[in-house]
């Protein structure tokens, strides 16, 4: 198969709670994001390979409506997101770090917290 013809996709769909409130963060450039942390249970087989239950992924909102659509969640709220996986870097006190968010297109409630 030639390489023009594989079919790449970066594409992620998590169900899962928000651990917190979401966070707005204003960059060096002027421009703001929200982020939200979304935790997702691991599933069964992957629970029986590990003492670790769930995965807790960082989300970034980048457009105004999506970044609205975050201020309305709750923690405990159940939610589906879709998005695409982003390595970011940055320094921190001069350290490179590097770390993987999922930099959304989509944000719905499933439930609310009880």
């Amino acid at each position: 198969m030639e390489t023009s013809e594989i079919p790449y996709e970066n594409s992620v769909v998590l169900c899962g709670r928000v651990a917190k409130e979401a966070v707005e963060r204003e960059l060096p450039s002027g421009d703001t994001l929200m982020t939200v942390r979304v935790i997702v249970r691991r599933s069964r087989r992957a629970r029986r390979k590990s003492r670790v239950s769930v995965d807790a992924f960082e989300c970034v909102a980048w457009t105004r409506k999506l970044q609205r659509s975050l201020t309305s969640l709750a923690p405990d709220d159940v939610v589906e997101v879709r998005g695409e996986l982003r390595r970011r870097f940055r320094r921190v006190d001069g350290v490179p770090m590097s770390r993987v968010e999922v930099e959304l297109t989509s944000c719905t409630r499933v439930a609310r917290a009880s």
